[in-house]
């Protein structure tokens, strides 16, 4: 793992670029971690990325988890019962 400042990032983007596709590049801003720079493989894992960090998808996951919790959730073969289940 490589540690670099907002401004030694701006002086050698493309070098640090090139250094996450081996390890993570944690970006400091007056020596707080504030990012993180990783290689991303494909399309997919970009897509896995995004909604993994995506405030409003965990707020989704969380009322969910909570709506189950309480008992209100449907049960999973409802769900794919009134999503039409292409599989079936």
């Amino acid at each position: 793992m490589k540690i670099a400042s907002v401004a030694d990032i701006k002086a050698k983007l493309s070098a640090y670029l090139k250094a996450s596709e081996d390890e993570l590049v944690v970006i400091t801003r007056n020596g707080k971690a504030i990012a993180v720079l990783l290689p991303v493989e494909d399309d997919e894992e970009l897509e896995r990325l995004v909604v993994a960090y995506s405030r409003h998808f965990q707020t989704l996951l969380q009322t969910a988890r909570q709506e189950i919790a309480s008992g209100s959730g449907i049960h999973h073969d409802q769900f794919w019962e009134e999503m039409g289940d292409e599989s079936a």
